[in-house]
């Protein structure tokens, strides 16, 4: 791979993993618009586990201490608190993205990896994400998360198998919906995303072990530091102003870029 396209295909990873715009769809429309030949099942790999590495570093102490309540809720003796409901949550809405995704892993790679696709999902969900934001009450925090809603959200994660649809996107609309706050629905979101994109990179691992393909370790470990800087300054920024800037910016940057692809496919 050329100095470039390493560079610029991790930052399109980083930068987009934990932003409702779908790094997915930006990772797959990069080779049509820059040129690019496809970039290969290892560096898909390196860019991921970075994304992976920047969040469970951002978040290392609230995982700390959820997988210190969790385990002690494990014993007889164990009083639920907010961290182990909160870890048992994350667990619960975990589950409907693992079966699904072993369900439909062909379609999904085969089939729904096309431009029309990502066009129809990316202004779909930039709809649907406007509308949670403008109409949500927006007043529960993320101690109040139950099962029921971890559910809620894990199954609405699962829509994200959908090239296009945004994984952080589509699961911030839904906790939108059930009335928490937007940093609320983005901390779930992204500590949502820990079990999810490491289940992804132990997946895609599995597969690149069973093939003969050549391993460039020089531009996997510049695609993993890129995509873990890009994706940790990410998480800290959006944090630190969706409440303020709301998610009105990424629903209007979705419908530009779905009437865009719609454009270059029919004009």
């Amino acid at each position: 791979m050329e100095l470039i396209q390493i560079v610029l295909l991790a930052l399109i990873q980083g930068f987009t993993e934990f932003l409702p715009i779908s790094s997915s769809a930006h990772l797959i429309l990069a080779p049509y618009v820059f040129g690019y030949a496809d970039q290969g099942l290892a560096f898909d790999l390196a860019v991921h586990l970075g994304t992976l590495l920047a969040v469970v570093w951002y978040f290392r102490r609230e995982i700390m201490l959820m997988v210190r309540d969790w385990l002690i809720s494990l014993s007889p003796s164990g009083q639920p608190t907010v961290n182990s409901r909160l870890g048992w949550a994350i667990i619960l809405a975990t589950i409907p993205v693992m079966i699904i995704g072993v369900l439909i892993k062909d379609l999904v790679e085969n089939e729904l990896r096309a431009p029309i696709v990502i066009a129809c999902t990316t202004i779909g969900i930039g709809l649907l994400l406007w509308w949670a934001d403008r109409y949500s009450r927006r007043n529960r925090e993320i101690g109040k998360m139950n099962f029921k809603h971890a559910l809620f959200i894990g199954v609405a994660q699962a829509i994200a198998l959908i090239p296009g649809t945004s994984r952080s996107g589509i699961t911030m609309a839904a906790a939108l919906m059930l009335g928490y706050t937007r940093e609320a629905a983005s901390r779930f979101s992204f500590l949502l995303a820990i079990p999810t994109i490491l289940a992804s990179v132990l997946w895609v691992g599995k597969d690149l072990f069973s093939t003969q393909e050549t391993v460039h370790w020089q531009d996997l470990g510049l695609g993993v530091l890129l995509s873990f800087i890009a994706a940790y300054t990410t998480i800290h920024f959006f944090l630190r102003y969706i409440e303020r800037v709301g998610m009105a910016p990424f629903a209007i940057y979705r419908l530009i870029l779905g009437l865009v692809i719609l454009g270059f496919l029919y004009l």
